[in-house]
């Protein structure tokens, strides 16, 4: 077992509002679990307490039978890997150098990294296929371009999971696919996966698990298949969306109906 989230509760302060809410999901190696709620339901709220970056009040995180709370930044680090939605570093970077920071954890802290580093960086560029951009400026990159790097920081230090928080945000659909593509085959390559996502598309295409955020901050997991169903999609987003077959695709999509035509507001005057 990679991640062991066993019955978390969170809260910013004690007189905010419960944002996780008993939540409990595993996390195996090779699996992707595509996680989804509305906007602001805590989905990377829940990403920050695997992290170890936010305590729980109440329940416990396990990374790979270990207490998060009680591990060490570094090791954490060393274990899982992390992309956000957008990153922009403040130093012009090479995309050789912000990769090769990913291995981080695994160098000793009065220690630079190796030529061992080094071939890492490299064969993590090539399995991204990025090889071609090692110098230009991580800064200057497009979106699709920068989120391929920062996938291929997230696993150049090998870690057993990576941790994914909406990472097709502010991507054309061409680079959408491609970056679903790559965490598909970081699962298949024996990564424990999850991401946080806003379109059940994503899940469909990824298969494996999901789960749901409710209005409560409680979470209800399982298969795709079991969680992506029409009533689960309309009670969690309040719209009436369909799951229609393809067979062209081997799978179902997710669509919305004809927008209605709504009478125009007119503005003050």
């Amino acid at each position: 077992m990679i991640y062991s989230v066993k019955n978390i509760r969170f809260s910013y302060r004690p007189s905010l509002p419960v944002v996780l809410n008993g939540i409990s999901l595993t996390l195996e190696e090779g699996d992707v679990l595509t996680i989804m709620g509305r906007n602001g339901a805590g989905k990377s709220t829940l990403l920050g307490c695997m992290l170890g970056l936010l305590r729980p009040q109440q329940g416990e995180v396990q990374l790979c039978g270990e207490k998060v709370s009680i591990l060490k930044p570094r090791l954490i680090a060393s274990k899982v890997g992390y992309v956000p939605q957008n990153h922009v570093p403040a130093f012009g970077y090479t995309v050789f150098d912000y990769v090769l920071m990913g291995c981080a954890s695994k160098v000793g802290l009065m220690s630079h990294p190796g030529r061992k580093e080094k071939e890492d960086t490299n064969k993590a560029l090539e399995m991204l296929r990025i090889s071609h951009l090692t110098t230009r400026k991580y800064s200057e990159l497009s979106g699709g371009e920068r989120q391929q790097a920062a996938i291929a920081r997230a696993i150049v230090g090998k870690p057993k999971a990576v941790l994914f928080d909406e990472p097709t945000a502010h991507l054309d659909v061409g680079n959408q696919v491609r970056v679903l593509r790559i965490i598909k085959s970081l699962s298949e390559n024996g990564f424990a996966v999850a991401i946080t996502a806003h379109d059940p598309n994503h899940a469909l295409l990824l298969g494996g698990k999901a789960a749901i955020f409710d209005r409560e901050g409680s979470v209800v997991s399982g298969s795709v298949e079991e969680m992506v169903t029409e009533e689960k999609l309309r009670a969690l987003y309040g719209e009436k969306l369909v799951l229609r077959y393809l067979e062209e695709l081997g799978r179902s999509v997710c669509i919305s109906p004809n927008l209605k035509t709504i009478k125009t507001m007119r503005l003050p005057d």
